[in-house]
């Protein structure tokens, strides 16, 4: 080992305990995963821990739905999360809570500190209000058109398309994600914190963390716009912690759920009562602190947290580090193709294993997004891990158990040979320190290639039928063997049950990195068992099946609906009083229909067949019950019916000229 001993703290990003683990969020967890357990191999004291993130206002209302208290629901939830994240390898040191008493006392000690120092201030807003449900909409609930690039149903704070950020009023055509509604605005007295005032301290930080060049760029760009103050308290009802001496007033989940972070390390400094929390949290702590995020939460983690750390006096993370999105076969995950892959159903189906190694081949230091390409997986992983890595096993350890009973030869065969892979060490454990998986993946895949080529080469299964070969053959398949524990060793971290089943091979208790250098030589091994079969198609296709939602399989063996579902489309006779162009729109007309007792404002997608003033005065068939469906242009609150290939062949149709507007069509 040649870097000195380090004492590092690594979070990831806390999965929100309204839902299940997918191969989407996995990305995180398996490549913090990585990094932690090869910071462990190199010999470092690296802790990891994690939370469930357990407030805001989906929890309360996912509670009420299912008719239990939030408490139970988080409990269920952070329990299954924790058993699909432990059923692919990842390791905490300690999985905690949000909701917890650790988070409480902390996050109200930092409001406290940060109030105490200025850095908070109260004004009243307004703010959007769901008059059905009679509560105030976090941001997440107000969904709509974004006024920077016009991409329709963005929430309310940011667009997942050109990644603005934004507030609530800002949105073009707002509804309520709750009821369907357009919001009101209340005006409501809320804590703000002084992000603006942060902007030289969180310029320092930033160039102390050695951020990715991608966080800078982003950074950079909300610098320039100018740092906004965060309003950091909810109104009541919101499931979480009371600001103190408050009656209404909820802590924004974004200043508790980074907290459950330190509260999550707090927690274990308790249970194990031999680590020092002040040593890792005080202002001049010399330990290295790591947060691991997706692209979609740098603002929050590079901003907001840095700064309130700073404000209340406790030190800064030493970097974070972000990743980007998953797509499946180029595309976003997609339920109704099956794409959309819980981590449960893939366990049921394929070995995690073959994941692990899957996203450590495609992942590299910055936020690019990675693509599971189904095809791709298959083929990768056995060839690589089957076809390549095993096989040296495979072929050689028989031999070994058969002939030799089970004994290694006293000397290799090819000592420099030996020495090439031990040599690789230094080179793959940088490519592992700069998060740099795929490029440490490619470094030991060639070695495996030249460890296959020597054993092609060498033939022991051709030796081993002359008597007179014998040494030469233990001496072979002895350096075959220790090639591919040097290659495990180095995989370690990507493939640890492999790993543990490997030391259990070569009845190694456990590894250190540095125990590449020296092969295993005049030892006795356990005899070979298989360490990992081959992926078939039809597990891949069994997945993906399982993966489609009910409905969606109904669908697709039945398209038709029955005449109690078709009893409910009310149709009615419409005169149209008024058609006009929609600015913006090639397809689109703008109708304004008379229905008798009401008058609807719909959008017609038949510019192309009919002048607008050629369609005043006449009568067309109408759903009237149709709920308004927001589009980028407004809400449309009904359809009329038409027929046609499309293009100029559109037909309307059409009730008879007499028929009064309102009428029902039967």
């Amino acid at each position: 080992m040649t870097d000195s001993p380090r004492t590092l703290l690594v979070s990831s990003a806390l999965p929100y305990a309204n839902g299940s683990i997918h191969l989407g969020h996995l990305v995180e967890y398996i490549q913090s995963d990585i990094w932690v357990r090869f910071q462990k191999l190199r010999g470092h004291d690296c802790i990891y821990v994690c939370a469930s993130d357990a407030h805001g206002t989906p929890i309360m209302i996912r509670a009420r739905e299912e008719k239990i208290t939030p408490e139970q629901l988080i409990e269920r939830i952070a329990a299954e999360q924790l058993d699909d994240l432990q059923t692919f390898g990842v390791d905490f040191d300690n999985f905690y809570t949000t909701h917890s008493p650790e988070n409480e006392e902390l996050v109200s000690k930092m409001f406290e500190r940060l109030r105490d120092a200025g850095h908070i201030y109260t004004r009243t807003i307004e703010q959007a209000f769901d008059q059905e449900k009679q509560m105030f909409l976090p941001d997440r609930f107000v969904k709509g058109t974004c006024p920077r690039c016009k991409t329709e149903d963005q929430y309310g704070d940011a667009c997942e398309s050109c990644g603005a950020t934004y507030t609530p009023d800002e949105v073009i055509n707002p509804i309520s994600a709750l009821s369907g509604t357009t919001p009101v605005w209340k005006e409501s007295e809320h804590y703000f914190f002084r992000l603006s005032t942060f902007t030289e301290p969180l310029r320092n930080w930033m160039q102390a963390a050695k951020l990715h060049r991608n966080i800078t760029a982003k950074l950079a760009e909300w610098f320039d716009a100018g740092l906004h103050d965060w309003d950091i308290s909810r109104d009541a009802p919101y499931f979480g912690f009371k600001i103190p001496g408050t009656e209404d007033k909820y802590f924004y989940v974004w200043l508790d759920a980074p907290m459950g972070y330190v509260a999550s390390f707090l927690n274990l400094c308790r249970q194990r009562g031999d680590l020092d929390f002040d040593a890792y949290w005080d202002k001049d702590s010399k330990h290295e602190v790591y947060h691991f995020i997706g692209k979609d939460i740098v603002y929050f983690h590079t901003l907001f947290w840095p700064a309130v750390l700073e404000g209340s006096g406790m030190r800064t993370p030493t970097s974070v580090f972000a990743h980007g999105f998953l797509t499946v076969n180029g595309k976003k995950m997609s339920k109704s193709r099956g794409t959309f892959i819980n981590a449960r159903t893939y366990a049921k189906n394929l070995d995690p294993s073959c994941l692990r190694y899957y996203y450590a081949a495609k992942l590299g230091a910055g936020m690019d997004d990675i693509d599971l390409n189904l095809d791709d997986f298959v083929a990768r992983v056995n060839s690589d891990l089957v076809g390549k890595l095993v096989n040296i096993a495979s072929r050689c350890a028989g031999f070994i158990n058969k002939k030799f009973d089970g004994v290694l030869a006293d000397k290799l065969d090819d000592d420099a040979l030996y020495t090439e892979f031990a040599g690789a060490a230094e080179s793959i454990a940088a490519h592992y320190e700069a998060r740099e998986f795929s490029k440490a993946m490619r470094q030991v895949m060639a070695l495996a290639d030249s460890a296959n080529r020597y054993i092609e080469q060498k033939k022991p299964w051709v030796m081993a039928k002359d008597k007179a070969l014998e040494a030469e053959v233990q001496s072979v398949c002895s350096q075959g063997l220790n090639l591919f524990r040097a290659l495990m060793i180095y995989l370690a971290p990507v493939l640890p049950d492999i790993a543990d089943d490997t030391r259990e091979l070569f009845r190694e208790e456990n590894w250190q990195w540095h125990d590449s250098a020296k092969p295993l030589l005049g030892r006795r091994i356990n005899a070979y068992k298989p360490l990992l079969t081959r992926v078939e198609q039809k597990q891949v296709d069994a997945m993906i099946e399982q993966s489609k939602p009910a409905a969606a399989a109904v669908a697709e063996q039945n398209d038709t609906i029955g005449i109690d579902d078709f009893m409910k489309i009310d149709l009615r006779v419409a005169r149209i009083d008024k058609a006009e162009p929609v600015e913006g729109a090639d397809k689109l007309l703008q109708l304004t229909l008379n229905l008798g007792d009401s008058e609807r404002k719909v959008f017609a997608g038949i510019k192309s067949a009919y002048r607008p003033e050629d369609l005043v005065g006449r009568h067309v068939v109408a759903v009237a019950n149709l709920a308004p469906r927001k589009m980028r242009f407004g809400i449309s609150e009904g359809m009329v019916l038409a027929a046609g290939p499309g293009g100029k062949d559109i037909f309307l149709l059409s009730a008879d000229s007499g028929a009064e507007p309102g009428m029902r069509v039967k």
